[in-house]
């Protein structure tokens, strides 16, 4: 990287789960810069919704290096995420047209709930004889499979952990950013709007929070988010079995009991 850039600059990691991205500073000038991130990037930094997109240059090697405004800003806390603002810049990002027609010109397949339920299954093979909780869980998944249309799916960030979401002020102005688009996909907009109500909103707060998203919560929603919360519950219980992190599993696992009910 530091050959790539020249000798003036300092470069160090920027941390994340990837190790590819850095922090690249000459004198004043701070940029962000990443390997092989999302081909999106160019649209998202269009629209608003991720820091501007300064350069992109291809290596020999046929990696992509990606450079961004770097921007001072901070991670939102759990709390700030019964904001209006966060509703209403999930709603942009969900209703971009000009996101979505990229996603399919790159051949994204979007990701239908039959697609999830057999991941699950596979994964969950060696814990459902023994776990009865799960094992009724993946029967209520099966019995209350969503009913979708393709059409109305979205480009979705598929990962709207508070961590992935800066706030900054630039030249007086107070800028929202929605980052790490590394596991996108085009699906229904309730693979966002499930993880985020049931993990940050309270329950009092949902009808105020989707009227800033643009949409009526009805029963129909409702249903529909509980299928795809009780999914993500059981892919991270799966995660923290194999990794053997006791704590987590059993928050799920509290998570999982609390749907079920």
């Amino acid at each position: 990287m530091e050959q790539f850039l020249g000798g003036d600059w300092q470069i160090r990691p920027a941390g994340g789960a990837t190790g590819e991205a850095y922090i690249a500073e000459q004198g004043e000038q701070k940029i962000f810069i990443k390997r092989n991130s999302s081909p999106f990037l160019a649209v998202l930094s269009a629209e608003g919704i991720v820091p501007k997109l300064l350069w992109t240059k291809r290596l020999e090697n046929g990696d992509v290096i990606t450079a961004q405004q770097w921007v001072d800003g901070r991670e939102l806390k759990a709390s700030d995420m019964n904001r209006h603002d966060v509703a209403r810049l999930l709603a942009k990002i969900h209703r971009s047209r000009d996101l979505l027609e990229m996603f399919k010109r790159m051949g994204n397949t979007p990701l239908k709930p039959e697609d999830i339920l057999y991941d699950i299954q596979k994964r969950c093979e060696a814990l459902i004889q023994s776990d009865e909780e799960m094992n009724r869980a993946l029967q209520w998944l099966e019995e209350n499979r969503p009913v979708y249309d393709v059409q109305e799916f979205v480009v979705c960030h598929a990962d709207v952990n508070h961590n992935n979401w800066i706030e900054c002020t630039i030249n007086g102005k107070d800028d929202l950013y929605l980052i790490d688009w590394d596991g996108s996909q085009v699906a229904d907009p309730a693979l966002d709007l499930a993880p985020l109500l049931y993990l940050y909103i309270p329950s009092g707060d949902w009808h105020s929070w989707m009227q800033a998203y643009g949409l009526e919560l009805n029963d129909a929603l409702l249903m529909k988010m509980r299928w795809y919360m009780m999914a993500l519950i059981l892919e991270n219980i799966v995660w923290c079995e194999k990794r053997q992190r006791s704590t987590e599993r059993q928050e799920w696992t509290k998570k999982l009991r609390e749907l079920l009910q």
